[in-house]
């Protein structure tokens, strides 16, 4: 997930290198933008993932939180959609039966399988890297209770590289990261180390 407080201006890089080093979705989330600013810069992230997958001879799929309008201009992947956003089931006939329906979750009971989203993301597993929690970490025991509920679930907050395997054997379909790549110094290398224990 981007946060461009986290890298100002050192985006384009920091995405490229990222997705060289295994990254393979990123999620454009910026709510001090709207519009034509957050197109632009789903649009340039875009661009800096396209260079980094074909370094590495892969894919990098783009999301736009919240905005599925700015999704379907910038041609992304698919939205992610937070709790006041539209409904999975709009985003869907907007985008399309193939785009990447996203939903967020803060418990287990929350998350359904008939809503029409592809995914949910579970939050928070381990204390924010990112930022001050703002609520308790639920653990791996919740990450198992959510994967049981019909819906992909990929785990958030404070997953770096020593809990991302338990995360998958808790039931995770994937991660979601922001302060584990971007707070690193060596932005790529720690994407490649995350992908080595996710592959392992």
């Amino acid at each position: 997930m981007l946060d461009r407080r986290l890298i100002g201006r050192r985006l384009e890089p920091i995405v490229e290198a990222a997705v060289e080093g295994g990254v393979d979705w990123l999620q454009v989330r910026d709510r001090d933008l709207e519009g034509a600013a957050l197109l632009d810069l789903t649009e340039t992230v875009r661009g800096s993932a396209r260079r980094g997958a074909a370094k590495r001879g892969g894919v990098a799929r783009v999301l736009v939180n919240r905005r599925a309008d700015v999704a379907m201009a910038a041609g992304a992947d698919g939205v992610h959609l937070g709790f006041d956003a539209m409904a999975p089931t709009d985003a869907r006939a907007l985008l399309g039966p193939d785009a990447l329906i996203g939903t967020s979750a803060h418990a287990p009971e929350e998350i359904d399988a008939e809503s029409g989203a592809s995914y949910a993301h579970l939050a928070p597993i381990a204390p924010p890297l990112s930022k001050d929690a703002e609520r308790p970490a639920l653990g791996m025991g919740a990450l198992r209770e959510a994967a049981c509920r019909g819906l992909p679930v990929i785990a958030q907050g404070g997953v770096d590289v020593g809990n991302a395997r338990a995360a998958l054997e808790a039931g995770a379909s994937g991660i979601a990261v922001t302060g584990a790549i971007l707070l690193a110094d060596d932005p790529g290398r720690r994407a490649r180390a995350l992908r080595e224990a996710l592959d392992a």
